[in-house]
């Protein structure tokens, strides 16, 4: 019998050298699909993405065929690729071949492929997910062999073999996730990582301190309680006797202005409308406040200590600006806290906390120790200072401006351009 012709095995090896790029770049595709995309895919009837999700619950048996298929069309072409040489340079032919094949394959079958593949994933996935699902029902029992071989060899050295389960997420990986999508809008990218970060801050983070609370002393005359009520900017206020430490309720001013205009209006009036105050606990989180508020139907709560001390006040409304932002328009103008200078430092109060300074300026100053900007100087000095004095933090210029009652008042902040 006469040996094929040239023209015969050179189309055989062309057309495995294809077959081997198909399997090498489905085997890059399949695996580099997003899951979370795919499942989307799936969901909206997309008939590519079910196949493949279905492959992708057993990664073995999907590599199996795509392996098996890879090496027997590999294996071939380096058989054909043999006889080539042969009858082109005699017995030299058996080295020329293997040299060859592995440059042609490496090239045309692998690299090339795999590249494109991981470039695309999905428009080489999804169609070729199809071709994959038959081979497999074609060669399932060869598959099933050679898998369970190799799962048995896996499990003699201590390496077990387990399904694919639902892919997880921590809540860090899920916060890169969403801050590097590139599609979606900043603002609800801020309010999505605004969501996340509510489990790493703490109602101490955002309540307004003890010696900031806006509330009212009802041994006060009763004219200067009405004054207060007049002029609050709050529609809840704290209820009192001599010191917050003896708070009687909580006085919603909606109620306040109904019996204001009675004729027989008296501090008794005020106590038959004072709702019960609910309490805070320190350190909780803030993702789990917003759900204790929103259970409890409560809108506002005084935040206290282990020793049932209070140590400041925190509101739905605070908890909310974590997620949405500020609800002013220009913050470092409009905020009594900040005030912008000329020079483009800040007049900062020392009572404003450390994170809203960073979130409305944009800055890095440390978070992790005290909560507001005197606690801060103070813990870097470690001293009250007694005169103004300049020190950098973190390539930040603070200038004490003002001292009183064991505090830091005001300070002049800025970016340090050069050393100080």
């Amino acid at each position: 019998m006469d040996d094929p012709s040239l023209e015969l095995l050179s189309g055989f090896i062309v057309a495995l050298v294809v077959l081997s790029a198909y399997f090498s770049g489905s085997e890059t595709a399949m695996m580099s699909l997003n899951r979370y995309r795919l499942k989307h895919l799936a969901n909206n009837g997309h008939r590519g993405a079910k196949t493949a999700s279905r492959l992708l619950e057993r990664p073995d048996r999907l590599l199996g065929v795509i392996l098996i298929g890879n090496n027997l069309v590999n294996f071939s072409a380096a058989s054909l690729a043999t006889l080539v040489a042969l009858q082109l340079f005699g017995e030299r032919g058996v080295a020329v071949a293997p040299v060859v094949c592995t440059v042609v394959f490496l090239i045309f079958a692998e690299v090339g492929p795999k590249t494109i593949s991981a470039a695309y994933p999905e428009r080489v996935a999804l169609p070729s997910s199809h071709i994959l699902r038959f081979l497999l029902w074609l060669m399932f029992p060869l598959v099933w062999m050679v898998n369970g071989i190799s799962n048995a060899i896996l499990g003699l050295i201590g390496i077990q073999h387990s399904n694919a389960s639902e892919d997880e997420l921590s809540p860090e990986e899920l916060r890169t996730v969403v801050f590097e999508g590139s599609k979606i809008a900043a603002h609800p990218q801020n309010m999505m990582l605004g969501v996340l970060d509510l489990a790493k801050v703490t109602v101490d983070d955002i309540m307004v301190p003890r010696n900031e609370i806006f509330g009212m002393d009802i041994e006060d005359e009763l004219d200067d309680i009405i004054a207060q009520l007049r002029a609050s900017q709050h529609t809840r206020v704290p209820i009192f006797r001599e010191n917050i430490d003896n708070v009687i309720g909580m006085l919603h001013l909606r109620n306040a202005a109904k019996f204001m205009a009675e004729e027989e209006f008296n501090k008794a009036s005020i106590l038959n409308v004072t709702d019960d105050t609910y309490f805070v606990p320190e350190n909780t989180p803030l993702q789990t406040q917003l759900v204790n508020f929103q259970q409890r139907k409560e809108r506002i709560g005084l935040v206290v200590d282990e020793y049932g001390d209070i140590q400041g006040i925190v509101t739905i409304e605070d908890i909310l600006e974590e997620i949405v932002g500020e609800f002013t328009t220009d913050l470092a103008d409009t905020n009594v806290d900040i005030l912008p200078q000329e020079d483009g430092s800040f007049i900062i109060d020392g009572g404003a906390h450390v994170r809203l300074i960073n979130r409305r300026l944009g800055w890095h100053l440390p978070q992790d120790g005290p909560k507001t900007l005197s606690g801060l100087i103070i813990e870097f000095l470690e001293t009250i200072p007694d005169s103004s004095v300049c020190i950098a933090v973190d390539g930040h210029r603070i200038e004490v401006v003002q001292i009183q009652d064991n505090m830091v008042r005001a300070a002049k902040v800025s970016l340090a351009s050069g050393p100080l």
